[in-house]
């Protein structure tokens, strides 16, 4: 059967973004708990965004080997429905949150990924990002789509290097179930452009059924 391609504007630092992004007709947004990354949110400002948001949008949390009392932290005041590990946390770790979540693999060349998905048998998906030595994340930078495995034996997210000018070729190549940008539909780093994610979902609906 068909199944449209979901998308998830990630990085989301303000409401007004977080308002453009579901207007366009975004599926997820994302909400970095990272303080080194330059769209990190503190809790005060994820609960206002994540409160505030149209039923049917899921709110995800983005954790990079956060401690387990942050992330208990983090549930207790703001209203996430999925959980991203983005470091280096183990399977035992991921699940303990009784929360769906992914898993964030950094792709480099001669990665076995289906041995790696294997480890997170209770993970909702995968999402696959560029790799870059010291960086989790948000590198604005593709990596090589060959690699992706043609069956996964999970749903995969893509991340790395996305913008309305790849993001079509990019689902007819990996026929991915989602996509995830930050950088890519940015005016700042941490500041949205609602004509850049006006275009890229526009992109995505282009060629918006993967077969499955």
């Amino acid at each position: 059967m068909n199944q449209r391609v979901r998308v998830k504007i990630c990085g989301i630092t303000r409401l007004v973004d977080a308002k453009a992004a579901v207007n366009a007709g975004a599926d997820a947004i994302g909400l970095v708990f990272y303080e080194q990354s330059p769209r990190a949110v503190n809790i005060p400002q994820a609960a206002e965004i994540a409160s505030s948001l149209s039923p049917f949008i899921t709110t995800v949390g983005l954790f990079v080997n956060a401690t387990t009392d942050y992330i208990q932290q983090v549930l207790t005041d703001v209203p996430l429905g999925l959980l991203q590990f983005h470091g280096d946390e183990p399977e035992v770790f991921c699940q303990q949150f009784n929360k769906p979540y992914i898993k964030a693999l950094r792709v480099r060349e001669g990665m076995d990924i289906n041995r790696i998905i294997g480890q997170y048998k209770s993970a909702a998906g995968i999402l696959l990002d560029s790799y870059r030595p010291g960086i989790p994340g948000g590198t604005g930078e593709t990596f090589n789509w060959q690699c992706i495995p043609a069956h996964p034996s999970k749903p995969i997210i893509l991340a790395g290097g996305l913008s309305a000018n790849n993001v079509a070729m990019a689902i007819q190549q990996v026929r991915p179930f989602a996509v995830d940008v930050s950088g890519g539909v940015e005016q700042a780093k941490g500041i949205k452009d609602p004509a850049k994610i006006n275009a890229f979902i526009r992109e995505v609906a282009s060629v918006s059924t993967i077969q499955c």
